[in-house]
């Protein structure tokens, strides 16, 4: 749970409210203006209306050169930004011929299987020459490849599981999923942070949710005993079901999910435990197995495994594992696999190839070294923004880094100075966040080496005492405090 300062909430509060004021006076006047000419056809409504509308309008275009910046070149530890110029103060932008070599603190890159490998690579191309890009029907149809057959037995064996079943697109593997898996009658505990993709899918299922307090088994704990007490609404019946949605490490806060105590509640009050690990597969654990090899969980405990080939294996799509009977059960159900294209064959080929890197069965440990790298890496980077004093939300062990900027106008100050030094980071507001926890979200990467972490910390030290955003004290440096101690023993 984050705890704001009271006066940073206070200047954050102050700062939006001044933000709105001048949106809806500018507004009034707009409409005054527009009433002479307007033009809006008689008898329909206005298709952008309300809050949403206001926000993008006022604040959100003010600031959008910060956002959906294009790039010409791989998502390696280093990456070309394209630059965009505007004509009207940020409304529209135009992109450029020039483009700004910088440093990438914000894909999610973890393992650099993203880039050229030297195994991966040449076998995609093979791959793409063989089966082409695409396979232009669903999986029931002319969709289904030998491919598609051998990346389902190995992500089913690499995360422990008797079957798996892969999918195009990561975000629909959840959202579709969960409609299949549960329905009316029906519940669902879900964690209040969890990915949009859950929220959206728990909503389609048609089934009860509640929601409990983020990363809180207790709270879990209490939500579950009242709501099998109180049963249904209206009838009060006993549950069809129920199912608690968690996620292995939360991408806007950098958390490690309570796994072991979270089974431990579950397996006593019966309920399912659906996992999402798509930030956690491949990029944690000592083989890279995620959240539940991290802490030491069964996954026989866990009844259904998600995750996505997105992060740690630089392709696309996403995978649900699970029982035999689970498994085949999707297959004849979900919509995602009867109706969507299925994955493409070089994407497929691509993590087929990645897997056995990190397997050491491509014949070399250089899987085993991105795994050393990538922990060391984030937990290096984690312990130096601490001593700087900036507010840096996660676990250890975990490449997701949030630093904390609170207030409106530091979103774009953070990530305008950061990208005039050559620094590319992501920075995060409303609606992904809560209004008052903007943030900069840091993503390292195995691929990046220690030159390249020194240079990003010295420019977001630099930058984040421009901006004012080192919430903390910042602990003394090796050399003031020999300094210190050579003065006191004069």
């Amino acid at each position: 749970m984050i705890t704001i300062p009271y006066l940073t909430a206070l200047t954050t509060y102050f700062s939006y409210g001044l933000l709105f004021a001048f949106g809806q006076l500018r507004d009034f006047f707009r409409k005054t203006v527009d009433w002479w000419s307007h033009s809006t056809l008689q008898g329909y409504a206005p298709i952008c209306l309300g809050l949403e509308d206001f926000y993008i309008r006022r604040l959100y275009l003010r600031i959008q050169d910060c956002f959906n910046r294009p790039i010409s070149s791989p998502p390696d530890a280093w990456f070309d930004v394209v630059e965009r110029v505007s004509k009207d103060n940020n409304k529209t932008l135009n992109r450029t011929t020039r483009v700004q070599r910088c440093l990438n603190l914000g894909s999610y890159n973890y393992l650099g299987f993203a880039a050229a490998d030297e195994y991966c690579t040449p076998r995609v191309i093979e791959t793409l020459k063989k089966f082409s890009a695409s396979t232009c029907s669903t999986r029931v149809d002319g969709g289904t490849t030998t491919l598609h057959a051998e990346l389902e037995e190995c992500v089913a064996n690499f995360v422990g599981k008797p079957a798996a079943i892969v999918f195009g697109m990561g975000y629909a593997t959840n959202s579709a999923i969960l409609p299949v898996l549960i329905g009316k009658g029906g519940l669902i505990i879900s964690d209040s942070l969890n990915h949009n993709s859950i929220v959206n899918g728990a909503r389609g299922s048609g089934a009860t949710v509640r929601v409990f307090q983020h990363n809180t088994p207790s709270h879990l704990e209490k939500v579950l005993r009242e709501q099998i007490a109180e049963g249904q609404p209206r009838t009060h019946r006993p549950w069809k079901k129920i199912m608690v949605l968690v996620e292995g490490i939360y991408s806007m806060e950098g958390e490690l999910c309570k796994l072991p105590e979270i089974v431990s509640i579950c397996k006593k009050y019966k309920a399912y435990v659906y996992l999402d690990e798509a930030h956690s597969i491949g990029a944690i654990g000592k083989t890279g197995r995620g959240v539940c090899e991290l802490l030491g969980v069964d996954t026989a405990d866990v009844d259904i495994l998600m995750g996505t080939f997105t992060k740690s294996f630089g392709s696309c799509g996403g995978y649900i594992a699970g029982s035999k009977e689970l498994i085949q059960y999707l297959k004849y159900t979900c919509p995602a696999h009867l109706y969507a294209t299925s994955i493409s064959p070089p994407a497929a080929q691509q993590i087929i190839s990645a897997l056995e890197v990190i397997l050491g069965e491509d014949g070399s440990s250089r899987g085993a070294q991105k795994l050393a790298r990538i922990r060391e890496n984030s937990n290096f980077f984690r312990s130096e923004l601490h001593k700087m004093g900036f507010e840096v939300l996660g676990d250890n062990d975990s490449p997701v880094m949030p630093i904390m900027l609170y207030n409106p106008a530091k979103i774009p100050a953070f990530s305008r100075e950061c990208l005039k030094r050559n620094v590319a980071v992501v920075t995060v507001a409303f609606p992904a966040t809560p209004l008052l926890l903007a943030r900069a979200r840091i993503c390292i990467s195995a691929s990046h080496s220690r030159e390249d972490l020194i240079k990003a910390l010295e420019v977001i030290s630099s930058v984040g005492d421009m901006v004012g955003i080192k919430y903390f004290p910042a602990e003394p440096k090796k050399q003031q405090l020999e300094e210190a101690n050579r003065v006191k023993l004069e």
